[in-house]
């Protein structure tokens, strides 16, 4: 893996499709306009639509097709796409986006003026209300849950200055290839939902920065592939939490991490009573019982893979770069709040 560079090729865009027809003639037309060299790497997980047949009609000869047999999830299609690309950097990429023209070419310019950063975050907007911000990276909860940073806030320009972050959301992020080869590729096991976070972890142990790149646009349809408030997402973001805290939180913050779940869970009751937040949105189309069962699925298929998780994390732990009090930062500069965690949609 890692082994295929072009130098002539900036950057390979890897797209990972499960019945995504409906959005990727916007999205692949949004690659093609853009003004760098690059390889668009289509990533199909098995779908059913219609998908693959369009993209070989429409696409020919723009589009390489990586056809899987069985659907893998997210991060174990963007490895399959990180296998065979050749780009000196990779784009990863929804499916359920728009890219702006200058996008890529703004994200690779910044590459190049900042080697030590291994990932880059573009400005994600909402495309059904492009005034609203869908993420400029993620920040994160004390107990290992991440979120859109400025999630359904107005741009306002409040995040147009360029600066350091701690996650890259996964919708669209510029990853370097030195750091992929360094710190490994994404974890298959998560499925999808929290793969982003738990790479960004892993890479700030090794000493991996990450930017946020403003400048580079990215529209973006929020949950196209499930919807918002799906007991599907819900299963997967509370399971692959527990999996990504284990393996990657510092030691002091993982011990405590309990009693932050304990306080997060008490306020997103609290949501869902009052029906704020996604918990009140989620307990508006389905009982409070079946989101309580939706949790113990998830905490119970979480326990059944500490083991591993627990191995995991003693290999992540033995090859960190940076000292413990490094990690302080996480929850000092890039912490979310109690209240934006359980109240905010």
């Amino acid at each position: 893996m890692l082994t295929r560079c072009d130098p002539a090729i900036d950057v390979s865009v890897i797209l990972v499709n499960w019945n995504g027809r409906e959005d990727l003639d916007l999205c692949i037309n949004s690659l093609l306009n853009q003004n760098v060299a690059a390889e668009l790497i289509l990533v199909d997980n098995a779908s059913t639509d219609g998908s693959l047949s369009f993209v070989r009609r429409a696409f020919p000869e723009q589009v390489r097709i990586i056809e899987l047999d069985a659907n893998v999830g997210y991060g174990a299609g963007l490895n399959a796409g990180i296998d065979a690309c050749s780009g000196r950097f990779i784009f990863a990429l929804n499916t359920d986006t728009e890219v702006a023209p200058s996008c890529l070419a703004t994200l690779i310019d910044r590459a190049d003026r900042y080697p030590n950063v291994g990932s880059f975050a573009p400005k994600i907007l909402s495309f059904q209300e492009p005034s609203v911000l869908d993420n400029v990276g993620h920040l994160l909860y004390p107990d290992g849950l991440s979120r859109g940073r400025g999630r359904l806030e107005h741009d306002q320009g409040q995040y147009d200055n360029e600066e350091e972050i701690l996650i890259a959301s996964g919708c669209a992020m510029l990853l370097r290839r030195s750091m992929l080869a360094d710190v490994g590729v994404f974890d298959p096991d998560l499925f999808a939902y929290c793969e982003d976070t738990d790479l960004a972890l892993r890479a700030q142990l090794k000493g991996w920065r990450c930017r946020a790149v403003p400048t580079a646009v990215v529209y973006h349809k929020y949950s196209a592939s499930t919807a918002p408030y799906s007991p599907e997402k819900a299963f997967l973001v509370e399971r692959n939490r527990v999996w990504v805290s284990t393996k990657c939180l510092p030691a002091p913050l993982l011990a405590v991490s309990p009693a932050f779940t304990l306080l997060r869970l008490a306020a997103q009751a609290f949501g869902a009573i009052t029906h704020r937040g996604a918990a009140g949105k989620f307990a508006a189309t389905r009982s409070r019982a079946e989101l309580v069962s939706i949790l113990a699925r998830a905490w119970g298929a979480a326990i059944r893979g500490l083991p591993s998780a627990l191995r995991k994390r003693r290999l992540v732990q033995s090859v960190r770069r940076i000292a413990m009090h490094e990690t302080l930062p996480w929850v000092r500069r890039y912490r979310m709040g109690l209240a934006e965690v359980a109240l905010k949609d």
